[in-house]
């Protein structure tokens, strides 16, 4: 196996718990500025680069249908907060899912780049290493979008993050 062909064992993420339901928190730095990393965050054109199609009111209080690209999920949401260019929380829901999951970006300055923390918070414990996974693959598009590249192979990444935040949950317990 070649380097180019071995998994990439990069985890940037974090998983809790609170009250019964999951958390994932994905951190990582971005080599353009806060402005930058904000417009590619919010804007449904730049969106529809590298997460998925967004439709509807993208401002506060404002709701929206989402499909997104990695995993062909479609969900409806609502925008809660909005502080440019540093904050935002939405709640989504998927279509066929019950009970609905808050994300919150927050966006800081760092020497010439800019860190994102992204944490999901509602999300099925069962179900937290796919969540958490998925949550890494939309950071990576991104990441990929800003550099000029393409989206992964979602597949193909879901399989090689999602034993490592296996691991990472199976840590926790034993904790």
């Amino acid at each position: 196996m070649t380097s180019k062909e071995q998994a990439d064992p990069r985890i940037l993420g974090t998983l809790r718990s609170a009250d019964g339901k999951g958390i994932a928190r994905i951190e990582d730095q971005f080599a353009t500025d806060i402005n930058d990393l904000w417009s590619a965050l919010t804007d449904p054109t730049r969106l529809a680069h590298w997460l998925g199609e967004f439709t509807g009111d993208l401002h506060v209080g404002g709701t929206f249908d989402a499909h997104f690209f990695s995993s062909g999920a479609e969900s409806t949401g609502r925008v809660d907060t909005c502080e440019p260019p540093h904050h935002f929380t939405v709640t989504t829901k998927g279509l066929h899912a019950p009970n609905e999951h808050i994300v919150e970006a927050t966006l800081s300055a760092s020497g010439a780049g800019t860190t994102l923390v992204i944490e999901q918070r509602g999300l099925r414990l069962d179900w937290l290493p796919a969540f958490a996974a998925g949550l890494q693959i939309h950071i990576e598009d991104l990441a990929a979008h800003l550099t000029g590249g393409d989206r992964c192979d979602s597949d193909a990444r879901m399989t090689e993050l999602i034993p490592a935040y296996e691991a990472l949950t199976i840590a926790s317990e034993s904790s």
